[in-house]
């Protein structure tokens, strides 16, 4: 299944990059093909959120499945991204969800 990984990023240290590269070597060792938007490089400028969401809502559309980081609810970027997967019908879930297979 194709995993994106959704979750806080901004204000928190490395951008939560650690939590985002530690689920998708967990994704991936469980089997899944995985999106992560912290691979997603570096963008600088005022509207730098802006951009990195076009980014992430284009893996978003290519995603079967949205898998939460805790913290998700909290982040506006990872609030947008869920509400667009519940609204394609792609199964949604936290990241431990999906580590023994299929949310229901």
């Amino acid at each position: 299944m194709i995993v994106y990984i959704a979750g806080p990023m901004t204000g928190l240290p490395d951008l939560n990059y650690p939590a985002f590269n530690a689920a998708e070597e967990a994704l991936t060792a469980a089997g899944h093909a995985v999106l992560n938007p912290a691979r997603n490089g570096t963008i600088v400028g005022s509207n730098a959120w802006q951009q990195y969401m076009r980014l992430s809502i284009a893996q978003v559309l290519q995603a079967e499945a949205v898998a939460l980081l805790p913290g998700w609810v909290n982040s506006r970027g990872a609030t947008l991204e869920r509400r667009i997967a519940t609204a394609l019908g792609l199964l949604v879930g936290a990241v431990a969800d999906f580590l023994g297979g299929e949310p229901s």
